[in-house]
């Protein structure tokens, strides 16, 4: 079915209308990709968002969002049937990607120099604090730079979570401070504190390819996933799946930096440092905030 063609043909708006609606099929047949949103597409042509939307419904007899779906639904169906395209592959190919970014985590980072690296924490202080969480209890660790570590655990192996993160840099100070580390956790966890406003600030503590397996992560929109696969090329490194795998595994920012969201291939939901159980509650939380 040719989405476009049939609209063009059911639809016979005259004059100024008439290039409204070609305008409006047009750059969203050109543009899908992008996911434009109403504001966008309004902002292209000059015309009042609510006016646009008006116009469009009234002669296409489905809202400008609508059409947008149709024709990236049509798109994403001959890519899985024509082209055998697996299904992660598709949804980024069709843009599918994009509105989910809006819900998502807005984070600024920042890596440590290898230098501080190597010297796994000297001169570091790290304040932390455990908090309930819709994963089970989070412990939430921050330098006066930002969030540098957040990890879970059930009740009861608290002692054992913080005993995993502070090996990873031994030679740090370590300090609980709740006063430090509680807005933290309340920004993480609640979406309404979510805001490209306010961007939460992190730190990343590893090496310089785990840093870039970690920043490949943070481009994982929410409600979608990727293979190591993905990653490996996404960081310029075909081959290396199985080093992808072992970094992600090493994130130390569980889902700020969705390493959830990491897949192995084909799209198999494979191991997870804190559990597989707490990967899927993860993907279904997010699921739910789309």
């Amino acid at each position: 079915m040719n989405i476009v063609a049939t609209l063009e043909k059911d639809i016979t708006p005259d004059g100024s209308e008439y290039e409204t609606v070609r305008q409006v099929i047009e750059l969203i047949s050109a543009d899908y990709r992008d996911q434009p949103s109403l504001e966008a597409i309004a902002a292209e042509l000059s015309q009042s968002p609510t006016q646009l939307q008006k116009t469009f419904t009234r002669w296409a007899g489905l809202s400008p969002k609508g059409f947008l779906q149709a024709v990236t639904l049509d798109h994403a169906k001959r890519l899985l049937r024509q082209e055998a395209m697996p299904l992660l592959e598709t949804s980024i190919e069709v843009g599918l990607s994009g509105p989910g970014r809006l819900h998502d985590l807005f984070v600024t980072h920042e890596a440590m120099s290898p230098g501080e690296w190597k010297a796994r924490g000297q001169g570091l202080t790290i304040r932390y604090g455990f908090y309930p969480s819709p994963f089970g209890i989070a412990l939430v660790m921050a330098t006066e730079r930002g969030l540098a570590g957040l990890a879970f655990a059930d009740p009861g192996e608290e002692k054992a979570c913080l005993d995993d993160m502070t090996c990873r840099w031994p030679n740090a100070a370590y300090v609980e401070d709740s006063a430090a580390t509680a807005d933290y956790a309340k920004r993480i966890f609640e979406p309404g504190q979510w805001s490209a406003d306010r961007p939460l600030r992190v730190v990343l503590i590893g090496t310089d390819f785990q840093v870039r397996v970690w920043e490949s992560l943070l481009k994982i929109p929410l409600g979608m996933a990727v293979t190591y696969s993905d990653i490996a090329h996404d960081i310029g490194q075909p081959t290396a799946m199985r080093a992808v795998g072992a970094a992600v595994g090493r994130n130390p920012i569980s889902f700020v930096v969705p390493c959830h969201r990491a897949l192995g291939k084909n799209g198999a939901l494979t191991g997870y440092h804190w559990g597989l159980t707490r990967k899927r509650a993860m993907l279904g939380w997010e699921s739910a905030q789309v």
